[in-house]
Formats: structure tokens, C-alpha cells, sequence
């Protein structure tokens, strides 16, 4: 019948010589449930006070109350009973018990008689201990409840999951539940179950893909709890947990150290607290280590070491015994009140760091330890005190970020999911022998993953996808498809950082920075012209010379008209000339001045001083119009002229004759796609381009069926990454890039959205970007691996090509015109001297022809002179001779012989 009963007294009394007006007999009584660490560490407090050498005349007489809970009705009547017993007795303070019930059936006795109650569990409603003699050392559940929501927002989730074992823990979570707003904030409710299993909750938060979970129960089972969320797979790198059990530290948390999760907790007690570490006895406490006393215990440890405290304040006040108290009367403790106001205002600091509690009887200035679970076991990573404000004061030397990233990415392997088909990020290696594992790729991406993990420590696997892949009915597919599934880490191929994207999955900081450009035919080089020899100069250039050598020739003939120096003696035999004759006549004037411009000169020489100030001005002229035409003579001579049909994307778009595309599905086509759901765009001729690609058979499925398109056809441009268009034209000598960038972005490395390796990553790149060593794996594939550098190879030295006969055509066809031209008229000067010789002689003009054809095939040196020629005898005889100015025809002049 006593095993079956609600509580088990085991009364023990010691007492004590009584001194400054002490009584004789202190007592206090425990009661327990079956906790035995909680009787252990009451036993160890009464002992430590009974041993303070500072108190060596204080001790307590100690009654203790060991309960089984079983039938409710019997409980409550035994422990009615019991207590009334003990009050009969004289206590002056009651400690416990733990079960809920039982401990407010008690509490309510002892504020009928107002003897002090002091209460070590959680009471999720502490509002009743408020208006009676009852102190709670427990932290008050609003304050625990503000800690987890605290944390929520630290971590800035907007999405979690609570797994909750009862009514209790709901409490709890109150304010976290009112997270669930318009904002975004989502919180999604678990019922864990009766047990044993409570898998079925957790599959369910694996399945709806929640990566941020509360687990909040009892410390009974949460070691059950956490092993079976491991095993079903939320407790892995992809998830993040808080654990709201303030004994979270007490459990064995090895399992869960390498498995990658994010694991956060907080703690009342600090096994590194002096105190602590002073007041520890693995022997007497039945524990291993500091870090396996629970929150209760401690709780009752300092309790007793409070109540000491308070009632040595209180001694003077109490003079004899203390009295009986009767439950069936109206008696009262006179000094209750005094007692349990004193230990109100009463600080200590004990196990649980300091004891204090505000006016209406609840626990301040609690220090709560936020603790992060490690590869090396749980660490102190920030405080957070309930009167010191909301936020948490994290420790500088130990980050959460950094906690995480060292837990999470250091000896871990990676599925790094790549591509094959397009170079140069990633390709099959080429190899003589058969190759396994990672070493049958390489690559651009190939090589940045590895560096990456030797500066990180992580290792990796590759597994080949054919594409990045495109939302499809909100669902991914292809590589980020796997990235959101969790059957992959990382994707790192051509993975192009846009909107979209980034808001489903977390990307690296851009491993290489493009925009969309335009592949097109190389150009070809424009035929030279037949009269290439003219462009030196520009068309109105040559007219303005033409027009002043025109104007400058008839200045020429007439300022040679005007100046008298210019008019002589064509005779300079005949001193006394009857004639005076110009020798800047107009056919003169004109051949001057061509002669001046050919640098050849003429037989003609200005004498006055009008002419020659012309002249001069007209050679200086000539020379500088002719030292420019010779020094931009041999440029345009040799430079080849390239013909390109458009040169930026507006020439593209507006072309009729040529057809531009890009790859479907894909970044580029987006950009395009964007603008047109912008009725106000700025960019109108993108929605034109969009609305013809869409409406034209111009887009391809794959980047490498653009390029063949562009080298096949000479009127197809293809729109796509610049970096890739330069990979291209390293290899391809018949295409190259046109215009500049239509954009800005980047390519860069995917991963889980809150993925806890982006730090990390981003701090990696960041290294490789300032070393050079990004752009040194750019060079090493771009232009040496692979064929790259062909084209330059192609192009020479770069020395002056030979010049053709295209080049200077135009120069023989003066010539031959000339040449042409000068025969006619010669020809025509013939017959025309012809025609008159035979008028004025009366003779045929076939005959005269005939004789003059003849003359000309002897190839004689000298012709006979004709009778009007250029001298003849006189009639008496007699020859004069007369030496005309060079290039004039003298006039013969006959004398008489009466002359004298």
C-alpha cells in the first residue's frame, strides 16, 4: 500500500544549538517525484550550507518527501495529508515537487498558510505563482519564448517548421506561430505523436522541402527524437535546426556532429562557469562531467542555496520555535510573507548563473548561452540576457557563419554536377587509355572547382547533366533541378546569374563576367578598285583641284596678257621687231600649270615678276597637294577594306536581308523575352528582335547549331554569350564578334537557396580573382587547349602583302586611256595636215596621204623642208637665216635686189 501511494516520506531531522536568537530546529522539506538527481542535488545544497565555514552554527533540519505518481485521487489525498503532517511539525519552506498536479495541489496549501513555496519546473503558467509565497527559478516561459523568436529572426527564416510533442510546447512557440503574415513569413505545425515513432511527421517536413525546423519536447524523449530524424534524413547539410530544450548539452550529440546540419540550441548552464567547475563533484553528483547537469537539479541546487540566504537576513525576526500550522484552521506563518520577500529581493549566483527576480516574482536577468553544434561538439557562439533587449550578442571570435562554414565544408564530398557539351567548361578528356572517376573531364569549370577545394578542403564528384536546365509548371529540371531536389551540391557550367534563378537558388560570386553579343561571318575583304589610285583624296578634293587648276591656268594666261614683261621679241636677230609675241598663251597656261603638278616643269619660264608670284604660289600648293596624295597614297594602296552588312544591333535588327537567332531555352533569349513585358521599355528595338526570332525559323536548341548556322551561311547571326564567342573565333577563322555588349552579367556557381557553403565559396573566388589565377585558367583554355590561338596563328607576321594588279589597275588604265587618246589625236593632227598640204599644193588627198605614210615608215631622222618651210634662198641668191625663240615658228622674210 506505501508503493502505491503518491508520495513516499523519508522525514530526517537535524538539529542544531540555536544561537543569536535562532531556533533550535530549522526544517525544510523536499518533495520528489522519482528524479533522483534533483533529491541528490537538494541533499548536496542542504550539506553545502551545513558546511559553510562561514555559518558553522547554521544548519537545517531536512524532511524529505520521495513520490511515485500513480492513482491521481490517492496522490492528492496522500500528499494533502503528508503536507499537512509536516506544517504540524514546523517547516518554514517547501521545495517541489515536479509533477504539474501534485505541484500546484501543494502550492495552493502553502499559500493558504503562507508558508513559502519554492517551485524548480516549468510552469507554462506562472501567473498564479504571482499573488501567493511562491518563487520559480525556472525561466519564465514568455522569456523562452521570446530567445526562440529571437533566433528565427537572427537566422532571418521565413519559412520553418515547429515539430511540437504537446499543448505545452505550443505555448511556447506562441510568438513564433504569429509569424504567419502577408510578409512572406510561413510557420507550419508537426504534431510529433504519443511515440514511440514519430517518423511520420518528419517525413512529412522532408517531403513539403522545409529546410528550417523547431524541435521542441521534453528532454525525455528528444534523444529518441533526434535519432530518428536522422534517419529519416532531416538532420543532414541541407537542413537548419534549433532545439529548444535548455538540456539539450546533457545528451549524447557525437551522431550528429559529422552529418553537415546546422544545429543550434541554448543553454542555462555554462560548464566553463567558475562556479560551476568549483561546486562539481563527479562523485557525490553521480555524473562524468559538469556538462551532464540538467536544468532542474541545478534549479533545486540553487533554490536551497537562496533560501539560506534569505532566512539568515530574517533570524533576528524569529525568536523561539517555529510554530505549528494546522490545514483544517485559519493559522498563519507570520514571518512567510517576510521570508518570501527577502528571497525575492535576494541575488545569488549559482548554477545557473544569477539569481534574481523582478517584483512580481519572476525570474530577471537571465543569461541564456546559444551554442552551435561543431565537428568538435557544442560551442558557445552568443548571449542573450531577458532584460537586456532582443538582440543577441554574438561572439566575435566565433561567428555563427563561421561555425557553420567549417562544420559544413571542410573534409566534406561534394556532387558537383557539370556539362560536357560545351566547351571549353567542361569535355570529355581525351585519352589513349580508359579513365575513371573525375579524371575523364576537364575543363574550364574543371579546373576552378579544383582550386576551390584545395583552398576549402572539401572533396567532390562529378555527375553530368546535359543542361542547366528551366522552370516548367513551377518545378526545375536539368542541373538546378537537382540542385533543388537535393540530389546534387553544386552546378558550375555556362550557368548564366539571372532574376529569376535567384530567387529559387543561391549563386557564387561570378567565376566570369559577359554579356550578349553578335557571332557573325567574318567580314570579306572588299575587292580593290580600279581606280583606287583616286582615294587619297576625297571626291570634293579632287574637284576643288581640278577647279583651281583651271582657275589657276586662265589667271595664268591672263595675267601673262597684262604683263608686259611677258610680251618679246620673237626675232632677236631683228632688233626692231614689228611684233611682240606672249609666250603664255592658253594651251600654254594650261600645260604650266599641269606640269607643275606632274613635278615635271615645262620649257616655260615666267619673267614677270606678277607671274612668277603666281607661279610660285601655284608650286608651293602643288607641293604640299602632292607630298599628301604620295604619303596617303601608299596606305590606301595596301589597306584592305572590310565590308561588314551591319555594325551594332540596331543595324541587325532593322537589316531585311539577314536573319539573327539564339539558343531556346536560354539566358539570351530571356533578355529579349523581358522587354517585351515592359510596355514602357526604352528598348523597343529588343521587342522587335524578340517578335521576329519567335516569328522566324532562327532559334536553335543548342549553342554549337548557332555557330555552324553562322559559318554556313553568309546572312545568319547568332546572339549569345561574348565569353563563348570569343572561345569561338580562337577556333573558327571565318566567324568573329560584331558590336559591343547588349548587357551586363556573369556566369557563376549554383547551389541550394541558404546553402552554407556561399561564404566560403565566395571567399575562394574571391582569393583565385586577386592571385590572376581565374584569368590564367581563362587563357589556358581559351587560347592554347583545344586548337586554341589557330586564328592568330593564321595571321602572320603582319608584314605588307604584295600589292596586285587590282591594286594599281587604275593607274594603267590612265595610262592606256592616255595613250589611246594621244594616238587620235595624232591621227587627227595627220589628217588634218594632210588635208590642208594637199588643198594648198592642188594635189588628191589619198596622194598626199600616200606620200606622207611613206615618209613616215623610211623612220628617216630629217624631213625635207617644204616650200614653206623654215628657210628658203632669196631671189638673187642670197640665204638669211634667222634663229627664232625656241618653240616659235619664224617668219620668212624675202628681200629684193634693190635692197641694199
Amino acid at each position: 500500500m506505501v508503493a502505491k501511494s503518491l508520495l513516499i516520506l523519508l522525514p530526517i531531522f537535524l538539529s542544531y544549538v540555536c544561537v543569536l536568537g535562532f531556533p533550535k530546529e530549522v526544517q525544510i522539506v523536499g518533495l520528489f517525484d522519482q528524479d533522483e538527481d534533483i533529491e541528490t542535488m537538494f541533499e548536496m545544497s542542504v550539506h553545502a550550507v551545513n558546511q559553510d565555514r562561514f555559518n558553522k552554527s547554521k544548519k537545517f533540519s531536512t524532511t524529505y518527501l520521495l513520490a511515485v505518481a500513480e492513482a491521481i485521487t490517492m496522490d492528492l489525498h496522500e500528499t494533502s495529508k503528508t503536507v499537512c503532517e509536516l506544517l504540524d511539525a514546523g517547516i518554514v519552506g517547501v521545495f517541489g515537487p515536479q509533477e504539474k498536479v501534485t505541484a500546484e495541489y501543494v502550492q495552493s496549501i502553502c499559500n493558504a498558510i503562507e508558508v513559502p513555496y519554492i517551485s524548480v519546473r516549468q510552469d507554462l503558467d506562472q501567473s498564479f505563482q504571482a499573488r501567493g509565497l511562491n518563487l520559480n527559478l525556472y525561466p519564465h516561459v514568455n522569456s523562452l519564448s521570446r530567445i526562440y523568436n529571437q533566433l528565427v529572426i537572427e537566422f532571418k527564416w521565413k519559412s520553418f517548421a515547429i515539430l511540437y510533442e504537446n499543448n505545452d510546447s505550443l505555448i511556447r512557440m506562441r510568438l513564433l506561430m504569429k509569424r504567419w503574415d502577408s510578409r512572406g513569413y510561413s510557420a507550419y505545425m508537426y504534431y510529433l505523436g504519443n511515440g514511440p515513432n514519430y517518423r511520420r511527421s518528419m517525413q512529412e517536413i522532408k517531403t513539403s522541402n522545409i529546410e528550417n525546423i523547431i524541435i521542441d519536447c521534453s528532454s525525455e524523449i528528444l534523444s529518441e527524437v533526434l535519432m530518428q530524424a536522422q534517419q529519416v534524413g532531416i538532420l543532414s547539410e541541407k537542413y537548419k535546426v534549433i532545439v529548444t530544450s535548455l538540456d539539450l548539452q546533457t545528451l549524447d550529440l557525437e551522431p550528429y556532429q559529422y552529418s553537415g546540419v546546422n544545429f543550434t540550441g541554448v543553454r542555462l548552464i555554462d560548464p566553463e562557469d567558475p562556479i560551476v567547475r568549483e561546486t562539481f563533484d563527479r562523485h557525490k553528483w553521480n555524473l562524468n562531467d559538469s556538462s551532464q547537469l540538467r536544468v532542474e537539479p541545478a534549479l533545486m541546487y540553487d533554490a536551497v542555496q537562496l533560501f539560506a540566504k534569505a532566512f539568515k537576513q530574517l533570524k533576528d525576526a524569529i525568536k523561539g520555535d517555529v510554530k505549528a500550522l494546522k490545514c483544517d484552521d485559519s493559522s498563519r506563518w507570520e514571518h512567510g510573507l517576510s521570508l518570501s520577500n527577502f528571497m525575492r529581493s535576494t541575488e545569488t549566483r549559482g548554477l545557473t548563473g544569477l539569481v534574481k527576480f523582478d517584483r512580481d516574482g519572476f525570474r530577471s536577468n537571465i543569461d541564456l548561452d546559444i551554442i552551435h553544434l561543431t565537428e568538435d561538439g557544442l560551442k558557445k557562439i552568443g548571449q542573450w540576457n531577458s532584460s537586456a533587449g532582443e538582440s543577441i550578442d554574438w561572439l566575435p571570435e566565433n561567428t555563427l557563419n563561421k561555425l557553420d562554414n567549417k562544420m559544413s565544408i571542410q573534409n566534406k564530398t561534394f556532387i558537383v554536377l557539370i556539362t560536357t557539351g560545351t566547351p571549353p567548361y567542361g569535355m570529355e578528356k581525351e585519352s589513349t587509355i580508359q579513365l575513371s572517376g573525375n579524371d575523364r573531364y576537364e575543363g574550364f569549370t574543371i579546373d576552378i572547382i579544383q582550386e576551390i577545394s584545395e583552398i576549402l578542403g572539401f572533396n567532390y564528384t562529378f555527375q553530368v547533366e546535359s543542361g542547366a536546365g528551366k522552370k516548367e509548371g513551377g518545378k526545375w529540371n536539368g542541373m538546378l533541378g537537382k540542385i533543388m531536389a537535393d540530389e546534387a551540391d553544386l552546378a558550375i557550367t555556362d550557368l548564366t546569374i539571372t532574376k529569376e534563378r535567384v530567387e529559387d537558388f543561391d549563386f557564387s560570386n561570378p567565376i566570369l563576367n559577359l554579356g550578349i553579343s553578335i557571332l557573325f561571318k567574318k567580314p570579306t575583304k572588299a575587292p580593290p578598285s580600279l581606280f583606287s589610285f583616286l582615294l587619297p583624296f576625297s571626291t570634293d578634293v579632287w574637284i576643288y583641284l581640278i577647279g583651281a587648276y583651271v582657275i589657276v591656268s586662265v589667271l595664268m594666261f591672263i595675267i601673262g596678257r597684262l604683263c608686259p614683261a611677258e610680251w618679246n621679241n620673237p626675232y632677236p636677230c631683228i632688233e626692231e621687231a614689228e611684233e611682240l609675241e606672249n609666250q603664255f598663251t592658253l594651251k600654254n597656261a594650261f600645260w604650266f600649270s599641269i606640269g607643275s603638278i606632274m613635278q615635271q616643269g615645262s620649257e616655260i619660264a615666267p619673267i614677270g615678276i606678277s607671274t612668277r608670284m603666281i607661279a610660285s604660289c601655284w608650286w608651293f600648293f602643288t607641293l604640299i597637294m602632292v607630298s599628301s596624295y604620295t604619303a596617303n597614297l601608299a596606305a590606301f594602296l595596301t589597306v584592305e577594306t572590310i565590308v561588314r552588312p551591319f555594325n551594332n544591333v540596331e543595324e541587325l535588327a532593322n537589316s531585311k536581308n539577314i536573319k539573327y537567332g539564339a539558343k531556346t531555352p536560354g539566358a539570351t533569349l530571356r533578355f529579349f523575352e523581358d522587354f517585351v513585358n515592359f510596355k514602357e521599355s526604352s528598348y523597343p528595338i529588343y521587342q522587335k528582335m524578340y517578335q521576329y526570332m519567335n516569328t522566324h525559323d532562327v532559334l536553335v536548341t543548342e549553342s554549337n547549331d548557332g555557330i555552324a548556322r553562322v559559318a554556313s551561311e553568309d546572312n545568319y547571326a547568332f546572339l549569345m554569350e561574348s565569353v563563348s564567342i570569343e572561345y569561338e573565333v580562337e577556333r573558327n577563322c571565318n566567324i568573329t564578334q560584331v558590336g559591343g555588349l547588349l548587357d551586363e552579367k556573369g556566369y557563376g556557381i549554383g547551389m541550394k537557396k541558404n546553402s552554407p557553403y556561399l561564404h566560403d565559396i565566395n571567399t575562394a573566388l574571391l582569393k583565385l580573382s586577386e592571385g590572376g589565377k581565374i584569368q590564367e585558367i581563362k587563357k589556358k583554355w581559351w587560347t592554347q587547349k583545344r586548337g586554341g590561338g589557330k586564328c592568330q596563328e593564321n595571321a602572320g607576321s603582319g608584314g605588307a602583302d604584295p600589292l596586285d594588279l587590282d591594286n594599281v589597275g587604275g593607274v594603267f588604265l590612265v595610262l592606256a586611256v592616255g595613250v589611246a587618246l594621244s594616238c587620235v589625236y595624232t591621227i587627227l593632227e595627220l589628217f588634218w595636215d594632210v588635208f590642208q598640204k594637199s588643198t594648198k599644193e592642188n594635189v588628191s588627198f589619198k596622194q598626199e596621204l600616200i606620200n606622207e605614210v611613206k615618209f613616215i615608215l623610211k623612220f628617216s631622222d630629217s624631213k625635207p623642208l617644204q616650200k614653206n618651210g623654215l628657210s628658203s634662198k632669196s631671189e638673187n641668191g642670197s640665204t638669211r637665216e634667222c634663229t627664232p625663240p625656241y618653240g616659235f615658228m619664224p617668219k620668212v622674210i624675202r628681200t629684193s635686189p634693190n635692197d641694199n
